[in-house]
């Protein structure tokens, strides 16, 4: 597409946009009596407005029904975490079986790495990304330890090249390759935080499978960004939050996959909860645990329905949009014209010495819809003057600022307008 830097084509795009009644199903914040320039779903999504509706149903239940809402409410809570299996399959390209909403983010990863991360002599080590978010970082230091192991032995980092920003898949595969004797697990992020790549995660999984490796992925950056295929790629395992992409609120709900060859292994460890014990026996109370030979056999407790309500929301929504397929088509419009945009700027400003450099990669097929740029010359300062501005964007140390326009909810006019607003900060 060639894009034009107006309004008037930011509103001809607009217009032909399938999605673009989805952006009235959400609610943004307000700067100066209009929609604030909200770019900041890949940290929290905005709120879908049926949420409250959703989570009114079980309030309304809980104060009728009580304790016989778990089997007589409008949407039972005992079977409640049953309604996503099908929906969220599709959206993470899994069987129904392999995938579980449950508990948060790092409690997932904690839980999967007590059954993927089996260490037994000389391969103990688990290889992952030098700059993988902060909680991942504490869930592999401390799962290490727990197996008796030093972090700065047992955990092999890959790093970007010096001068660049962004991994290689032929560093992240060699490294695999090279150390394959000594590795019990190969864990990445599948979007980066920081940069906002997209890693290869059939390659990766496809070299850590050749060397006899367990691999798998902590997709918060991916979920609901990116079209995954997690069965067919035959990742081991995954987990996510919601609160990102997802648009499922603050703190919410989050979801695991296991691979369906690994459901019926009895001898896979795991700790044991009731909720994963076998439903049709769950009540006789038996002290040997029995786990279900599903993705549910992961679950501890029971659901948290209030938090599960606004997460069925948000997934309505993508069912009603028709899945990732098209989500990620005007993703990789929108994020192109983001780009297009920046670079116009650049050539604005170069003779103040200023630039902001883009550090996610600019081929297509390696980033979601987050673009992470550098200010060059001015930096955090720029960053402020944009929130003042009433544009919503973050900041991650040491000088990274992250913009995520979200086809679900930001339209080509969102982009054109932060454009006008960044261009004006930096020539005045």
């Amino acid at each position: 597409m060639n894009y034009i830097n107006s309004l008037a084509f930011a509103r001809e795009q607009d217009k032909k946009d399938s999605l673009k009644k989805f952006r009235k199903k959400f609610l943004f914040p307000q700067y100066r009596g209009k929609d604030a320039l909200y770019f900041v779903g890949n940290s929290l999504g905005l709120q879908p407005e049926s949420v409250s509706r959703y989570i009114k149903v079980e309030l309304d239940d809980w104060s009728k029904l009580a304790s016989e809402g778990h089997f007589d409410g409008h949407n039972p809570w005992y079977s409640y975490h049953e309604m996503f299996s099908k929906p969220v399959s599709k959206l993470m390209g899994a069987h129904e079986e392999e995938v579980i909403i449950m508990n948060q983010l790092t409690v997932n990863l904690h839980l999967l790495l007590i059954s993927f991360y089996q260490p037994k002599g000389k391969r103990y080590k688990i290889v992952c990304e030098s700059n993988a978010f902060s909680s991942d970082n504490y869930a592999l230091q401390t799962q290490v330890q727990l197996h008796g192991y030093k972090p700065a032995d047992a955990i092999i980092e890959v790093a970007p090249r010096k001068g660049e920003h962004t991994l290689r898949t032929e560093d992240i595969t060699d490294i695999i390759k090279k150390n394959a004797d000594e590795i019990a697990l190969v864990i990445f992020g599948g979007v980066n935080y920081l940069t906002g790549q997209l890693l290869d995660m059939p390659r990766i999984t496809q070299v850590a499978h050749q060397a006899g490796i367990l691999c798998g992925f902590d997709l918060a950056h991916a979920a609901g960004n990116i079209d995954v295929k997690l069965h067919d790629w035959d990742v081991d395992f995954a987990c996510w939050c919601t609160y990102k992409y997802f648009n499922s609120g603050p703190g919410s709900v989050a979801g695991a996959f296991i691979h369906q060859k690994h459901l019926k292994n009895r001898d896979l460890l795991r700790l044991g909860g009731w909720w994963g014990y076998n439903k049709k026996t769950r009540f006789i109370m038996d002290k040997k645990f029995t786990p279900m030979q599903t993705a549910e056999g992961w679950q501890l407790s029971n659901a948290p329905v209030l938090s599960m309500a606004a997460h069925k929301a948000s997934i309505d929504i993508f069912t009603e949009a028709g899945g990732m397929i098209p989500l990620r088509k005007k993703s990789l419009q929108l994020t192109a014209y983001l780009e297009f945009i920046i670079n116009g700027i650049n050539e604005k400003i170069k003779h103040k010495k200023l630039q902001l450099e883009i550090i996610t990669p600019s081929h297509p097929a390696q980033r979601g819809c987050q673009l992470s740029i550098i200010a060059h010359g001015i930096g955090k300062d720029f960053y402020n003057a944009l929130s003042k501005s009433g544009v919503f964007c973050d900041w991650r140390n040491p000088n990274v600022i992250r913009l995520a326009p979200v086809p679900l909810y930001n339209s080509f006019e969102d982009v054109w307008r932060f454009g006008q607003v960044a261009e004006k900060l930096l020539l005045e």
